[in-house]
């Protein structure tokens, strides 16, 4: 079950000639990202905050399709496509206006922030993620 969401493409995110300067879809992504775990109930301010669990990008491997324009409304999908030990595969597609502007393969870990080391997913936040695999086929444990 894919998380959506969507997000406006504002002139701050363009060059001069209003298509999407790329590294502003980083940016945007990484407040998409934290609204899929809010949805999944991990706010990251408790993540963080009280839990010390963070979870930075460890690969990010994007594919540009078309370019987007200032205005444009952009619409995200999250899948998730597999969940290890301490990672977390995701995979996004952004489109606007019916059409694939990018897509990207994404990995995250957990990590305990105050040493840094990658953790087990914690159990509820497992639960969570698995509630949203794709693949019923994709949990690997060992990684």
């Amino acid at each position: 079950m894919a998380f959506r969401t969507t997000r406006p493409l504002r002139f701050c995110d363009c060059d001069p000639s209003g298509i999407a300067f790329f590294p502003s879809y980083l940016n945007i992504l990484v407040g998409v990202l934290e609204d899929f775990f809010a949805g999944l109930g991990f706010p990251w301010k408790t993540m963080i905050d009280e839990r010390r669990i963070g979870v930075p990008t460890v690969r990010l491997d994007l594919t540009f399709s078309a370019p987007g324009f200032q205005g444009d409304e952009l619409e995200f999908a999250i899948e998730v496509r597999r969940i290890g030990r301490s990672s977390l595969d995701l995979e996004h597609r952004v489109s606007a206006n019916g059409k694939l502007l990018w897509s990207a393969n994404h990995r995250v870990v957990a990590t305990q922030l105050d040493t840094h080391q990658s953790i087990a997913w914690p159990d509820d936040i497992r639960a969570a993620l698995e509630h949203h695999l794709e693949k019923t086929d994709a949990h690997d444990p060992a990684a």
